[in-house]
């Protein structure tokens, strides 16, 4: 039995690294996935939040049209460039969501005024 056992280990040992092998690549590759997707996800919520902060900046300033877009564009390529950098938008859709935060912008501020009226 011991012969058949010494015969078998270096075969067992090596069936078992495999296995640990395999173990630990999926491991590292569902780790990378599940971070991977957080980290995307923290580069979009920061992206959009300093669009909005931008656009509520422009709507202070009172400026509008290519004024209100350049200078959220410029807001956002200055206080957000790692996640610029890692989702890598493309120039026109960076500015249609620079468009549409400053819509909302201006909604909240109409929103916000009719409520102070309504009073």
């Amino acid at each position: 039995m011991q012969t058949i056992i010494n015969a078998a280990m270096p075969h067992l040992l090596e069936i078992l690294g495999l296995a640990l092998t395999g173990i630990i690549g999926w491991a590292a590759t569902t780790a990378r996935q599940k971070w991977g997707i957080d980290i995307a996800a923290r580069h979009r919520d920061a992206l959009h939040s300093a669009l909005m902060t931008g656009a509520q900046l422009a709507i202070a300033r009172e400026l509008t049209g290519r004024a209100a877009l350049d200078l959220v564009l410029g807001y956002v390529r200055s206080s957000v460039p790692d996640a610029i950098g890692a989702l890598k938008p493309n120039p026109a859709v960076l500015q249609n969501l620079a468009e549409a935060k400053l819509k909302d912008a201006q909604d909240m501020l109409t929103g916000a005024l009719h409520n102070a009226i309504a009073r």
